[in-house]
């Protein structure tokens, strides 16, 4: 088992707890939703692209929408299997390096959404490990429309992924891995975490627009 199969099983087990109408953390996204982005992005490697590329973004939408009308149990069911053959979420250091944070933080879209959200899991070292690595690689990119200096700080360690501009301050994110994680992937309403610094630089950081 890897820490992406371990949050696959997290993530799978929520939305078929959840049910197909359930509300998610994905803005305007239902559990249904979800489902269906996640069978496309492994399975359908040219939709996938329309994701990120605005002239394919109409053909992905076309096919999502298909995939979308399929039996929710079908697409839960789908998801968990793991990607398709010829997918390239099948080559393990890509799968590592991706799907680690993106299985956990859509678990975490689940888990903490609606009327009865939960709080943090107890995750293992290996998933903790994975995530710290994964927030590292990643949040200097995410956060590099701040103005002020940006610290990460967890059990694992710290990391500067923003240096402060000269005059700006700097504000130190401080949490569990998966709790940074969420703040630093855009999920900073139900994320555990301390923000230190002044509440002007604090106001930059929260301000930042960062997604997954």
């Amino acid at each position: 088992m890897t820490a992406s199969s371990d949050e696959r099983a997290v993530l799978a087990a929520a939305l078929a707890a959840a049910g197909p109408d359930a509300p998610t953390l994905c803005e305007g996204w239902t559990t249904r939703d979800l489902a269906a982005h996640l069978v496309v992005r492994e399975g359908r490697p040219d939709v996938a692209l329309g994701m990120v590329l605005p002239p394919l973004a109409g053909h992905a939408a076309r096919v999502t929408r298909r995939v979308r009308r399929q039996p929710y149990d079908d697409l839960v069911a789908s998801f968990a299997d793991g990607p398709p053959r010829l997918s390239p979420f099948r080559v393990p250091p890509l799968d590592a390096a991706v799907n680690s944070a993106e299985h956990f933080v859509h678990a975490e879209d689940v888990r903490r959404a609606g009327d009865a959200p939960v709080g943090p899991r107890d995750l293992s070292p290996a998933v903790r490990s994975a995530l710290w690595a994964t927030v590292r690689l990643r949040a200097r990119g995410l956060y590099r429309g701040a103005a002020v200096g940006v610290e990460l700080a967890t059990p694992e360690g710290r990391s500067v992924v923003r240096r402060a501009p000269e005059g700006a301050g700097t504000v130190v994110v401080r949490g569990d891995a998966g709790e940074v994680v969420l703040f630093t992937f855009g999920r900073g309403a139900v994320a555990h975490v301390e923000l230190d610094g002044s509440p002007q630089d604090v106001a930059v950081v929260t301000g930042v627009r960062r997604s997954v």
